[in-house]
């Protein structure tokens, strides 16, 4: 009886929950704010493409935000295999907007495992937007005063008014200590996940196998690359192209810069001639060809998130401020990348100094707060995609895979149509016998059956006399 009690004690003490009513409070104020309108209804996980069968999201993820389990959320998985279709929120009869709750748990995952810690408070507010304008404009204002602090007069050449030298010890640092971070970041991240899917029961109680998870996230690189997964989308299918041209933007403007960087840079370390791949670029050069290729698709691509943005949607959503300060962020990146171009070539002086300050800046800020910015999806979701293959946890396509359609029932073909095969004599003559044992072992039963039916029939009084007796 002791033991009994005891169990009884530890199990209500095993489901004990404490919420964390600030996490809540945050995840209603970084977009989530309707998500105490879910009542668990579940359409939301049936209607999500993306979804496995295990534990499919994001109903779980809802009751978990509405009690304030912040470790089973920020350590979560499948809180970054969603895509955000909103097919959830197109769908959910209560208005919870499952989709955007999703996407606050997202932005306060990031600034969870950011580093330093408070950065990601500052980059995540709006009332810190002054004092992350401020840093790079007074370390760019710094390094202009180093190198003179005057604007050169004649044809326009930017490395008269900043040093390229100086200009790139500034953005070395920078993306420096912007990979320390990232990679701290999702270092933890990957770790936490882990726990936490052992804790759900998706992967086996053991240390993680770095290696295996190595080959399963370069499994992943492909799904990645072709954004396969908005495929799966239908209320916002149309943010698969702006995705995929940013994506495309972004990496073929990397390619550039480290082109040039090794152009500039690469003849005195590698004891080669690379002047032909130094900046600037005559129009017709195809390294100019390609960024400006790059570049107009990233202007596009970055458009094309904006009409997203403010069309009319089949289900009702906000917009967070980590997302209009990134689009603003890269609107204002690619913009005045082209126009520093035309000023160069147009000759057009101060004009053209004053907007290639603006370009640094604007490069300098997308750099320093990549790892607090929603641009951090890029690696957090690479991450957990890849941990996703690597416990075989069905995501993308996998997920059509793993669950195909079924084939309609095919009705059996009746007996007469298809005859069964003719025995030889000896085994109907062995069939024979036995149908006789079984008939003979058959009727002294249903005889006693019959013999104790009366005797039922008179120990059980019908119902009316029961109630005759009763009155």
């Amino acid at each position: 009886m002791a033991d009994e009690s005891a169990v009884q004690v530890e199990s209500k003490a095993a489901t004990l929950v404490e919420p964390d009513l600030d996490f809540v409070r945050e995840l209603k104020a970084a977009g989530g704010d309707t998500l105490k309108k879910c009542f668990q209804c579940a359409t939301c996980s049936v209607v999500c493409e993306l979804a496995p069968e295990q534990k499919p999201y994001p109903r779980k993820e809802m009751i978990y935000s509405q009690w304030g389990l912040k470790d089973r959320l920020v350590n979560n998985v499948d809180v970054w295999l969603c895509h955000y279709c909103n097919d959830c929120s197109t769908h959910c009869p209560r208005g919870a907007r499952p989709g955007d709750t999703l996407r606050a748990i997202r932005a306060l995952s990031f600034r969870h495992f950011a580093f330093p810690n408070f950065m990601g408070k500052i980059v995540g507010e709006a009332k810190y937007l002054p004092i992350m304008l401020a840093i790079p404009v007074l370390v760019l204002l710094l390094g202009i005063k180093i190198a003179g602090g005057h604007i050169p007069s004649g044809p326009v050449e930017y490395r008269d008014l900043f040093p390229l030298l100086l200009v790139d010890a500034i953005f070395i640092a920078v993306t420096f200590l912007a990979i320390g971070s990232i990679g701290f970041g999702i270092w933890n991240f990957l770790q936490g996940i882990h726990a936490n899917a052992v804790k759900e029961g998706y992967a086996e109680d053991k240390p993680l196998v770095m290696g295996d998870y190595v080959k399963s996230l370069i499994s992943v690189i492909p799904t990645i690359l072709l954004h396969d997964k908005f495929k799966f989308c239908i209320t916002n299918r149309d943010r698969y192209w702006s995705h995929i041209l940013l994506f495309i933007g972004f990496v073929g403007l990397f390619i550039v810069t480290n082109v040039g960087f090794v152009g500039i840079y690469g003849g005195p370390l590698l004891g080669l001639d690379t002047n032909f791949l130094a900046p600037p670029y005559s129009f017709a050069n195809p390294i100019k060809l390609f960024a400006l290729l790059v570049g107009i698709g990233l202007l596009v691509g970055i458009i094309l998130v904006i009409t997203n943005q403010l069309k009319p949607k089949d289900a009702e959503s906000t917009i967070s401020y980590l997302d209009w300060s990134l689009i603003i962020a890269v609107l204002a990146t690619v913009s005045t990348g082209f126009l520093t171009w035309l000023g160069r070539v147009g000759n057009l002086g101060t004009v053209a100094y004053g907007i290639y300050f603006l370009h640094l800046v604007s490069v300098f800020y997308i750099i320093a707060y990549l790892p607090y910015s929603k641009l951090a999806h890029l690696f957090y979701r690479t991450v957990a995609m890849g941990y996703a293959a690597y416990i075989d946890r069905p995501f993308g396509v996998e997920v059509a895979a793993a669950a195909p359609v079924a084939a309609p029932a095919v009705e059996p073909t009746p007996a007469e149509e298809e005859p069964p095969a003719e025995k030889p004599a000896a085994e109907e003559a062995a069939a024979e016998e036995v149908a006789a044992e079984e008939e003979t072992a058959e009727a002294p039963a249903e005889e006693k059956a019959e013999a104790e039916a009366p005797e039922k029939a008179e120990e059980e009084p019908p119902a009316e006399a029961e109630e005759e007796k009763k009155e």
